[in-house]
């Protein structure tokens, strides 16, 4: 599959770097951005953007600004809010016929939720979080979620049930309360990087192709 480099132009005039991957059928375009701790060229995130391209969406993969420059620390919240409306609006202009979509791993996601809450992303059908941080690990609350009453578009959670960032007792309330718009997927033995132990009979692999499934069909469903 044909990966194009893209140029992402910020709204204070700087530049971060963006990955394309557009399969000829493609349906749906999600923009996908990265966890705190790797950039777009991780290989869970090449694994994830290869493996939508074949169920027929296409993604848009870029590098918060922090991540650009080599940096390791994090972004503020404002600069990769920043960041993600400016990869959304780039998704929009690099394929315009296609249903926009958004999300990402970890720090990525929580980051486009937390967009979408302040103020929605134009055109962007849904939401969908590889593995939302929660909260951090040992010191379960969700705080973290108090934002997401503000979003209003449709949002997918794929959660491991071991994810450190986010056990499943305080999660599940969240999305419950949250209702209609919010779906949330569970995969056992799974933690926070959708790594499962030998003993649970599966691969990371087969897990991550189940995950791709399911968020390929909630796209259709949205689109």
């Amino acid at each position: 599959m044909k990966v194009e480099p893209r140029d992402i132009t910020l709204a204070d005039g700087g530049r971060i770097s963006g990955l394309l991957i557009a399969p000829r059928d493609a349906r749906a375009v999600y923009v996908l951005a990265h966890g705190a701790g790797a950039g777009m060229a991780h290989p869970f995130m090449v694994a994830a953007a290869d493996g939508l391209a074949e169920r027929g969406m296409a993604t848009l993969r870029f590098q918060f600004p922090a991540m650009e420059r080599g940096s390791k620390r994090v972004d503020s919240p404002e600069v990769a809010r920043a960041a993600v409306r400016s990869a959304v609006l780039e998704a929009a202009r690099a394929r315009p016929g296609l249903a926009l979509f958004a999300g990402g791993k970890s720090f990525g996601g929580r980051m486009t939720s937390q967009a979408q809450a302040e103020s929605p992303l134009p055109g962007v059908r849904g939401l969908a979080f590889l593995g939302f941080p929660l909260h951090p690990a040992g010191r379960p609350s969700d705080e973290r979620a108090a934002h997401l009453a503000d979003v209003a578009v449709p949002m997918l959670f794929l959660q491991g049930s071991r994810d450190a960032l986010a056990s499943l007792d305080r999660l599940e309330p969240v999305v419950a309360k949250l209702g209609a718009r919010a779906t949330l997927a569970v995969y056992e033995e799974a933690d926070h990087s959708f790594h499962v132990p030998a003993k649970s009979g599966r691969t990371d692999a087969q897990v991550l192709a189940s995950m791709l499934d399911t968020l390929a069909a909630w796209i259709d469903a949205h689109r």
